[in-house]
């Protein structure tokens, strides 16, 4: 693994190098590196507003970066996004086969995220994740010494918590993000140039615990409530990416996406209703103010910096 990390970031600096001081870009260059939990498997987010992002992969995808992106535009704020996704896989899969792609510029931020359970064939254990974060942040440092690297620690699976014979079959919807937590901690004090975690299975139990997302969606969702899930129970639904990318939003920024308010136009897109996108900005901000990446200042923005398809005058 070593010598092609090495070989393939020596070349893309000295290509980068002939215009790095000619061309100097305005923009924050941010890219995600995933799987089906990046690229919104089993929700509409998944295609949604594709044309705003790179795909990397030339796949079309949207997704969580996407809807990162709208919330920096209606936020004044001025990125390049980019995405490089495939799906059941961790950062192994992206170190083997992806770092072309993954190496085709220096970035200023990037995401990113293992399997769902820290480990496919070992649930619960962080390992992996830590072995693989080290070497994909040192690939990217070698790409811009700078680099600022967010790790995404995933939400708690209803198929492995509510079925029998389950890794955290029988406990508490909380544990499994707390524990899914705790490995990518690890991962982040293994690695220097990861900044921070988002806390994104945190959120999750936070938006429950506010009312607005039902915790078992096996018993049916209950009245008044949306659920975090998609249909397999393991996915996000466009609450649960929505979600996810406000928390990545936060942290990225570190600005409270409650300051999105009332004008965030792309969840009225997707159907949700102002109550529900308030109670989603409110379990994000909670989780991010509970960390010290943000500060209240639940402002919203003048409309004026919306992008122009957005509704100015939406209704509940």
């Amino acid at each position: 693994m070593k010598p092609l990390i090495t070989t393939v970031a020596t070349t893309i600096l000295m290509v980068n190098s002939a215009f790095t001081n000619a061309d100097i870009n305005t923009e924050t260059s941010v890219l995600f590196i995933g799987n089906s939990f990046t690229y919104g498997y089993g929700s509409a987010t998944r295609y949604y507003r594709a044309d705003s992002v790179t795909d990397l992969n030339n796949h079309g995808i949207g997704g969580v970066p996407a809807l990162f992106k709208s919330f920096s535009e209606q936020a004044g704020l001025d990125y390049d996004v980019y995405l490089e996704t495939r799906s059941s896989s961790a950062l192994d899969f992206h170190l083997e086969n992806k770092l072309p792609e993954i190496g085709s510029q220096p970035w200023d931020q990037v995401v990113m995220h293992g399997y769902s359970t820290l480990d496919l064939n070992k649930p619960g254990d962080p390992a992996l994740l830590i072995e693989t974060t080290v070497k994909m942040s040192t690939f990217l440092q070698q790409l811009n010494p700078n680099v600022e690297v967010f790790l995404t620690a995933t939400w708690p699976r209803a198929d492995l918590i509510y079925k029998a014979d389950r890794q955290w079959s029988g406990t508490p919807i909380e544990k499994m993000a707390l524990d899914v937590r705790a490995g990518y901690n690890k991962a982040a004090a293994a690695a220097p140039p990861v900044k921070a975690v988002n806390g994104v299975g945190e959120a999750w139990t936070r938006a429950m615990f506010l009312g607005i997302a039902d915790t078992n969606p096996y018993d049916g969702i209950e009245f008044g409530k949306v659920s975090l899930w998609s249909w397999d129970y393991y996915h996000a639904s466009d609450y649960g990416y929505y979600l996810q990318a406000l928390v990545v939003f936060g942290n990225l920024t570190a600005l409270d996406p409650r300051s999105l308010g009332d004008n965030e136009c792309y969840g009225f897109e997707l159907g949700m209703s102002r109550r529900e996108v308030n109670l989603l900005q409110q379990a994000a901000f909670e989780q991010l103010a509970s960390e010290k990446k943000v500060k209240a200042a639940p402002l919203i923005f003048p409309k004026s910096v919306q992008p122009k398809h957005c509704a100015l005058n939406q209704s509940e």
